[in-house]
């Protein structure tokens, strides 16, 4: 298991994208082209802030492709959207175009088949993204993979429309996700992990037994995962 651990959050979001910087420029140095899947919620901010810093002509944002690993039921305005977000800190100050949003607006049923067929039809299936960026939550979620949901054991489709009711949605929900069929094929993961809160987790996760309802995060098994976590969420890290 590849983890590198780092001292803050700051020095975290640092490491990742010089390794982000690295591998879009491998990818279209190699094929012409870099399709990246991003990852919502708070640790990955800092990331996409420290991209888009190094400004437009930096790396081959032209090549680009961007994707989305996940997406909460609401407008892309909305305060709660991953692709809000991602807008915010990284697709708007760069101006990037080449950006295929899951659409949290809709109903997400049909919000997952249309997202599903447009990945299909652009990657494959399984897809080949170059890059997937993942978070993982305190209680070993990852995309919107949350334990004892329907998609944790899904195995065919490539996006879901997942039901979740979990004190960290604050309620019930349904979620857009990509699956772990979808991210296992990807040629790089890069998992951002920070925060006491994800200690417990992260050590069940990495060192535990594999328990992939109760911890998701153990569903994503690509060849190349690597670990980026920051001190506090690698304190119970044997």
């Amino acid at each position: 298991m590849n983890v590198q651990r780092y001292p803050d959050l700051e020095a975290l979001s640092r490491g990742a994208a010089d390794d982000v910087a690295a591998i879009l420029r491998t990818a279209v140095g190699d094929r012409g082209v870099c399709h990246v899947a991003l990852a919502g919620g708070s640790t990955p901010k800092r990331l996409y802030e420290l991209l888009a810093a190094r400004g437009r002509t930096e790396l081959p944002w032209d090549e680009v492709v961007l994707w989305f690993g996940d997406e909460r039921p609401v407008p892309p305005n909305h305060p709660d959207s991953n692709y809000g977000m991602a807008k915010q800190a990284l697709i708007g100050p760069l101006g990037l175009l080449n950006v295929n949003r899951i659409l949290g607006e809709r109903d997400p049923e049909s919000a997952a088949i249309d997202y599903q067929t447009l990945v299909r039809d652009r990657l494959g299936d399984p897809p080949e993204l170059d890059l997937v960026l993942l978070g993982m939550g305190s209680d070993g979620h990852t995309l919107s993979l949350f334990p004892g949901t329907p998609a944790v054991s899904e195995t065919t489709k490539l996006a879901v429309a997942n039901p979740i009711d979990s004190p960290l949605t604050k309620g019930a929900t349904t979620r857009v996700t990509l699956t772990a069929r979808a991210v296992n094929n990807a040629r790089h993961v890069r998992f951002l992990v920070a925060g006491a809160d994800k200690a417990e987790a992260l050590a069940a996760v990495l060192e535990g037994p594999r328990a992939t309802d109760r911890y998701p995060a153990q569903l994503i098994t690509g060849a190349d995962v690597v670990w980026f976590v920051d001190a506090a969420a690698a304190a119970r890290l044997q």
